[in-house]
């Protein structure tokens, strides 16, 4: 039995490919953390490092620690560099002399991540971790297969049996730099979590892998909220053993103690009180928990910092450009994403300095239903083959505006371009209903739609407010969450949502019509899904026991999860498939013979008790989510997967 691991850091790159300076800081902290007896516990001939390697070298290293391993080994691979996707999804591992040519990766200069996962997959070691902080590292996990895992008796201390995959991003996303360090920010909370034992969450003495995996990620998003660090265990993975800590440290109780009770920076007063009174029952000196404090608050103190740039930089750009011109808000987003800023982080800033601005207004329309102005985000657009592989991966772009409910609570809106459509399936379509037909052209006015479902938040601020019509349940969702869709919510209930909100902002909100749903949801696609022929448990949450066409069997989550978890469509809408069903305006009619072509709801009989609803849901399968899908239920009738998103046009709405 052995502890083996490869360090690989890449700072020095060819012309085309950014420098990262703290590359090769970084594999140095790892490998300081591994070899100390009282934290990774690896005997340092075991620990190879490796900086700015040439190919050759770097594929050599990779290939020799997986190779004649034996299967009670603990393999672990890490690695800080620019990481490469290319058209096809396919990620590569940068060296220093990789390099592009009309901005495509040459490969022969790069080492290929699937290359890696054969390797692995060869391997005998039973326990293997790869940790990757480089940007795009979500890719590499994509792909990589299970192996079979013999029944082999080992010793307690390394856990479970499997693979932890640990990315410092998404597949489509960058990871984030920091002024302030000499390491990079998803390494550096990695190296804290184990030096200071933070990341051993249960207390038990061990950090295993999928602790260490939430104490970094938290820590990364209070710095970089727009980072998302991920992890991808196979099998027993996540409870791979990789460090100890120091169990019954006095600093590592008081520490936890901070952590549990900072909030944005800041103790409250009996929060406050209560440290002071630990600090002298752990007798720690105030210079040493005061030290504790300090680190503790840096990820916030760094967020905080970059928000006061962003607002300095905003100030300094509308007084250069105030019109801000395409190209400049294009450059403005660039350096949010600079930052590690969600759009959500810098919207209270914009609203204050842009508002004070008086930006163009980009549609005419009456002041008293004019959106807020938009603003742009970027998206990753995904499409499938017939098994539900991912074949092309492109950028979308759409503006959206933000409603500011309250509480610290928004709603984004995604502006919908108009345009015609042909509503309903074909006949050969797989799990269609003949209320699905006649296919008939609709032409659709532009409108904005909620970015998400309504989430328990939203619905919470909203529901607070005076009532319009009928009373509203503040906390009515079977599965909790503030960002989870809210659910167990009627058509009726939607309705009065909707009218709280236009009383609040002055503008006219709504559920869609059904040809609107569909029109947004198709997004231009005439495929049953926007991502294609068929789904995956990949890019919606829904019943993976059941199939459509070629695709394999998924994932039953077996509750509804965060919004915005899968790739949106190419509107920029998300989680349009699944989760929850979404409530429509329209009344139930069999067929569509008859029906408006103007995208308007179909109203006819207002004691219809039957309305519309669209999409699908966590317990759906996926026929039941294509695009085409229709629905009737009581609109007086409550259920744990029904919920809905919310609309608003751009002129006056009757």
């Amino acid at each position: 039995m052995a502890k083996v691991a490869l360090l690989i850091g890449i700072s020095e790159y060819e012309p085309g490919l950014t420098p990262l300076p703290n590359a090769v800081n970084d594999v140095e902290a790892m490998r300081r953390v591994l070899v100390n007896p009282e934290m990774g516990d690896f005997a340092p001939e075991n620990v190879t490092v490796l900086q700015n390697p040439q190919r050759q070298e770097m594929e050599d290293a990779i290939y020799n620690l997986y190779a004649h391993r034996d299967k009670d080994d603990l393999l672990l691979f890490y690695f800080s560099g620019h990481g490469v996707t290319v058209e096809s999804g396919d990620f590569y591992f940068s060296t220093s002399i990789t390099r592009k040519n009309q901005n495509k990766l040459v490969p022969t200069t790069a080492v290929a991540g699937t290359s890696v996962h054969s390797w692995m997959n060869q391997s005998k070691s039973k326990r293997q971790v790869v940790i990757l902080d480089c940007c795009f590292s979500g890719a590499f996990a994509k792909g990589l297969t299970a192996k079979d895992i013999d029944s082999i008796d080992l010793e307690q201390k390394l856990g479970g049996e499997g693979r932890a995959i640990l990315t410092a991003s998404s597949s489509t996303q960058y990871a984030f730099a920091s002024d302030g360090l000499d390491l990079s920010i998803y390494t550096h909370y990695l190296v804290k979590g184990i030096e200071k034992g933070t990341a051993d969450l249960d207390g038990d003495g061990l950090i295993a892998v999928d602790e260490l995996h939430k104490y970094t990620k938290s820590k990364v998003q209070e710095a970089s909220p727009a980072m998302t660090p991920e992890f991808y265990p196979v099998k027993e993975g996540y409870r791979i053993f990789l460090a100890k800590s120091p169990k019954d440290d006095p600093k590592l109780k008081y520490r936890k103690e901070v952590e549990g009770r900072i909030y944005r920076g800041k103790f409250s007063i009996p929060a406050r009180r209560l440290l002071n009174s630990l600090r002298l029952q752990l007798q720690l000196d105030a210079d040493i928990a005061d030290a504790i404090e300090a680190e503790v608050k840096q990820p916030y103190l760094e967020y905080q910092r970059k928000l006061e740039e962003y607002e300095t930089t905003l100030i300094e750009t509308i007084a250069d450009d105030p019109k801000l011109s395409e190209r400049t808000l294009n450059d403005l987003r660039d350096y949010q994403q600079h930052l590690g800023l969600r759009d959500e982080d810098v919207a209270p800033i914009e609203k204050r300095i842009i508002g004070q601005q008086k930006p163009p207004v980009f549609v005419e329309e009456p002041p008293e239903t004019q959106p807020n102005q938009p603003n742009q985000f970027e998206f990753e657009i995904v499409k499938v083959d017939a098994k539900g592989q991912i074949i092309n991966r492109s950028q979308g772009r759409a503006e959206f505006f933000t409603e500011d409910l309250g509480n610290g609570v928004v709603l984004e809106m995604v502006s919908i371009p108009g345009g015609t459509f042909l509503m309903g399936s074909p006949e050969n379509e797989e799990g269609r209903s003949d209320d699905e037909s006649p296919q008939h052209n609709v032409t659709v006015q532009p409108f904005f739609m909620g970015k998400f479902p309504v989430t328990q938040a939203q619905w919470q601020v909203v529901a607070a407010l005076d009532k319009v019509n009928i009373d509203l349940n503040p906390d009515p969702s079977h599965f909790k969450g503030a960002n989870r869709p809210v659910e167990q919510v009627s058509w009726n209930e939607a309705v009065e949502f909707c009218a709280r909100l236009s009383k609040k902002t002055c503008k006219i909100y709504r559920l869609p019509s059904e040809a609107e749903w569909e029109y947004a949801c198709r997004a231009g696609t005439t495929t049953p899904f926007y991502f294609g022929g068929t789904i995956t448990t990949e890019l919606a949450n829904y019943d993976g026991r059941s199939t459509y066409g070629s695709a394999p069997k998924g994932e039953y989550r077996e509750q509804t999860t965060d919004i915005g978890k899968f790739p949106a469509n190419p509107f920029g809408l998300f989680d349009m498939y699944g989760n929850v069903w979404e409530w429509c305006q329209d009344e139930w009619h069999e067929k569509y013979n008859n029906a408006p072509t103007d995208g308007s709801a179909w109203l006819i009989d207002n004691d219809n008790q039957y309305r519309l609803l669209r999409g699908g849901s966590w317990c759906s399968n996926p026929r039941i989510c294509r695009s085409a899908n229709r629905l009737r239920n009581v609109r007086d009738r409550r259920f744990n997967n029904v919920g809905f998103r919310v609309v608003v046009v751009r002129g006056r709405d009757s």
